[in-house]
C-alpha cells in the first residue's frame, strides 16, 4: 500500500512541480504610478530627509491639494510644514523667496503657471538675479512647481505653456517632465538645487498612470538636471519634444514605424540649461529634425532648439531643414473642436515629418 500511494504521489509532485517552474517563469507585473503619485512620493520623501523642505500655496494643505497632488502631506507634517496661502501669488511667492533666502528650501506651488504672471517679479527679480547681484553670497533654493500649459476647456487665460517663457531667464532652472519617472526624478533634484528651479507639470497627464520601474522607487532616485533621454532609437529623424507631447511623438513613431520609418523620440525632460548635447547627436544620426511643443511657434522652445542645431557642429548633418510643430500662434479657443486644432495633435507629427522626409 506504500508503494502504491507513493507511485500516485509522484506524478502529482511532478504537476505541481511544473506549475511552480511555470509560475516563476512570468515576469511579475509591473507597478503603475500616476504622474501625480509620483510628484507626491517625491515631495513626501524630500520633506521626509530635510526639515527645511516644506510646501506653500493654495488649498495644498486641508483640501490636499487642487489636484491632489499634495495627498496627504498636511495630515503627515502638519501646518508648519505644509501651508495653506491666501489667493494672492505675489505674496505667498515673496515669502517663499523670503523663506529661501533665510536657509529654508521652499516648494511654492502655483495652482496653475498661467497665475504665476501675478508674481513674475518674485521669480524673475528676486529669485533668479539674486545669485549673481550678490556676487554669489546669497542662494536662492526654492521650487515654483505647478501646472502649465494647455489643459481641457479653460480657455485663452489658462492655458498658456511657460517653458519659453521661464526658460529665457538667466538664473533659473526649468524643468518639464513627462511621464511618472520623470515628475519624481525631477522634482527631487529640484529640491536639493540650490539654485530656484521651475517645474513645470500637465494638468492633464496628472491622471496617467506609467510603468515604474524599481530604481525610481528608491528614496535616493534622482534624474540629473540638464540631461535629456531618448525615449525611443530611430534612425530616419530626430523628434524632439517636451511634457505631454513627448507621449505625441511616441505615438506618432509607432504609426509610423509600420510604414518603415523609424523616429528617434527625444524627450528634453529640461528646458534650462538645454541638454543640446544629445539632440545634436542624434541629428548627426538622422540628418532630419523636428521638435514638437504645446506653446506657441514665435520664440518658443523648438526655436531655441533649431536655431542652436543651426549655430553647432550637427547643422552640416541636416538633409533637410528643421521643421517646428507648435501650437497655433493664437489665444488658446474655449470651443472644443477650435482648441484640438490649437495644439499639436499625432496627425499634424506624422504629416511634419512626412514632409520633412519628403515622402
Amino acid at each position: 500500500m506504500a508503494a502504491a500511494s507513493g507511485l500516485m504521489r509522484r506524478p502529482l509532485e511532478q504537476v505541481s512541480g511544473l506549475l511552480r517552474r511555470r509560475f516563476h517563469r512570468t515576469a511579475p507585473a509591473a507597478l503603475q504610478v500616476t504622474v501625480r503619485e509620483a510628484i507626491n512620493q517625491g515631495m513626501d520623501e524630500e520633506l521626509e530627509r530635510d526639515e527645511k523642505v516644506f510646501l506653500l500655496g493654495e488649498e495644498v494643505a486641508q483640501y490636499d491639494g487642487a489636484y491632489k497632488v499634495s495627498r496627504g502631506l498636511w495630515k503627515k507634517y502638519g501646518d508648519k510644514r505644509i501651508i495653506d496661502t491666501p489667493i494672492s501669488e505675489m505674496g505667498f511667492a515673496g515669502i517663499a523667496v523670503g523663506a529661501a533666502m533665510a536657509g529654508l528650501r521652499p516648494i511654492c506651488e502655483f495652482m496653475t503657471f498661467n497665475f504665476s504672471m501675478q508674481a513674475i517679479d518674485q521669480v524673475i527679480n528676486s529669485a533668479a538675479k539674486t545669485y549673481y547681484m550678490s556676487g554669489g553670497l546669497q542662494p536662492v533654493p526654492i521650487v515654483f512647481r505647478g501646472p502649465n500649459g494647455a489643459s481641457a476647456g479653460v480657455a485663452a487665460q489658462h492655458s498658456q505653456c511657460f517653458a519659453a517663457w521661464y526658460g529665457h531667464c538667466p538664473g533659473l532652472k526649468v524643468v518639464s517632465p513627462w511621464n511618472s519617472e520623470d515628475a519624481k526624478g525631477l522634482i527631487k533634484s529640484a529640491i536639493r538645487d540650490n539654485n530656484p528651479v521651475v517645474v513645470l507639470e500637465n494638468e492633464l497627464m496628472y491622471g496617467v498612470p506609467f510603468e515604474f520601474p524599481s530604481e525610481a522607487q528608491s528614496k535616493d532616485f534622482l534624474i540629473p538636471i540638464g540631461k535629456a533621454k531618448i525615449e525611443r532609437q530611430g534612425t530616419h529623424i530626430t523628434v524632439v519634444a517636451h511634457s505631454r507631447p513627448v507621449g505625441h511623438c511616441l505615438e506618432a513613431a509607432t504609426v509610423l514605424s509600420k510604414e518603415g520609418i523609424e523616429c528617434e523620440v527625444i524627450n528634453m525632460r529640461t528646458i534650462r540649461p538645454m541638454d543640446i548635447e544629445t539632440i545634436e547627436a542624434s541629428v548627426m544620426k538622422t540628418n532630419h529634425l523636428i521638435t514638437v511643443e504645446g506653446g506657441w511657434p514665435q520664440f518658443g522652445v523648438g526655436a531655441e532648439v533649431c536655431a542652436r542645431i543651426m549655430e553647432g557642429p550637427a547643422f552640416n548633418f541636416l538633409d533637410a531643414p528643421a521643421v517646428r510643430v507648435t501650437g497655433a500662434d493664437v489665444p488658446m479657443p474655449y470651443a472644443k473642436i477650435l482648441e484640438d486644432n490649437s495644439i499639436p495633435q499625432v496627425k499634424d507629427i506624422i504629416f511634419a515629418i512626412k514632409k520633412t522626409l519628403n515622402i
